[in-house]
């Protein structure tokens, strides 16, 4: 089908009288004088005409449902997919994704004790399980970069191992990371990725997590509280924080153990959520970083959620909707 319309009146533009013929026992137009197209209310002739001497490129975005899933929401109010078990095809996915020949990169903060307790066991289980079949690089930001404990990869997987810098080092560790990774997309990762991922060390990933969690902005419902009233959510209060939102308002609470997006989106959110930790340090306020994130997806909505079967921790009693565990949440010390 070939419909588009202008109301501008260029010589070059395609007007809307020249293709659309309204008819009269149906919706015709929008307040907004956007034609409402039915059958019998254009003029294809006239389009491919037009279109035929324009060269353009279309760009279709796809949602591919599998089963239904009534006992979870599924649909955000703005649209968005949550990504459960059972409500995607991959399928279809892999063969849209795969003919676009992408890489996706996958980012982690190795600092401290981390390093050591959750490195290597991460790596080895997203080396079998992220996005297997497609290009990945993974990103290892580490502070000491000569201890990267041995890492071996599997076809299609290469790592880029980048050392942390410090301006201060009384400064929040996660105001660091979010500074680093910033500085990281905008020198290497924005050029050599698709999707960029950014997700906690202390985590194993135990079922694969493919091209349904891709989006452009990709936000992690909390495994805790998607299942708790959201007057209790835990978003930062103080009216003063630049991490603020009303009781009454809100609409998810994420968790920041997994984020992602193209680099462009997830680059815009390191840099909010570093202005917001500056805000509130001047101030004197003890926000954390959790909130500032839950601020941002606030403000900028998501548009791909995943739900807690994506980051769910195994201490917690596994209620009937949670049906296939993709990452497992480390909240106790890796042996």
């Amino acid at each position: 089908m070939y419909q588009c319309w202008s109301l501008n009146n260029q010589p070059e533009e395609l007007r809307l009288s020249n293709w659309f013929y309204p008819i009269a026992h149906v919706n015709l137009t929008t307040n907004w004088s956007a034609p409402v197209v039915w059958h019998g209310t254009y003029n294809e002739r006239v389009l491919k005409n037009y279109y035929a001497n324009h060269k353009i490129t279309v760009g279709l975005t796809v949602f591919a449902v599998g089963r239904k899933r009534p006992d979870v929401i599924t649909t955000t109010d703005w649209l968005a997919p949550i990504i459960w078990e059972g409500t995607y095809n991959r399928q279809v996915l892999e063969k849209y994704y795969k003919r676009l020949n992408i890489t996706i990169g996958l980012a982690v903060f190795a600092a401290g004790k981390f390093e050591e307790q959750y490195l290597k066991q991460f790596i080895r289980s997203a080396d079998k399980h992220f996005m297997p079949g497609y290009n990945v690089i993974f990103y290892i930001m580490m502070d000491e970069p000569s201890r990267l404990p041995r890492i071996e990869l599997g076809p299609l997987r290469t790592f880029k191992l980048r050392a942390i810098f410090y301006e201060n080092t009384w400064q929040d560790i996660n105001l660091i990371f979010m500074k680093n990774l910033g500085v990281f997309i905008l020198s290497h990762m924005q050029h050599e990725v698709n999707f960029l991922f950014v997700m906690a060390i202390n985590q194993i990933f135990k079922n694969d997590f493919g091209v349904e969690t891709l989006g452009k902005s990709v936000a992690q419902l909390h495994a805790w509280w998607y299942f708790k009233n959201a007057n209790n959510f835990p978003y930062e209060r103080n009216f003063k924080s630049a991490a603020f939102i009303p009781f009454g308002q809100g609409d998810f609470y994420y968790h920041s153990a997994i984020f992602g997006g193209t680099p462009e989106e997830v680059l815009k959110l390191t840099e909010e959520n570093q202005k917001g930790i500056i805000h509130d340090t001047k101030k004197e306020l003890t926000s954390i970083y959790e909130s500032h994130l839950n601020k941002y997806f606030f403000l900028h909505k998501p548009t791909t959620l995943l739900s807690p079967e994506y980051n769910w921790d195994p201490n917690f009693h596994t209620p009937p909707q949670i049906k296939h565990i993709k990452i497992a949440w480390q909240s106790e010390k890796v042996q």
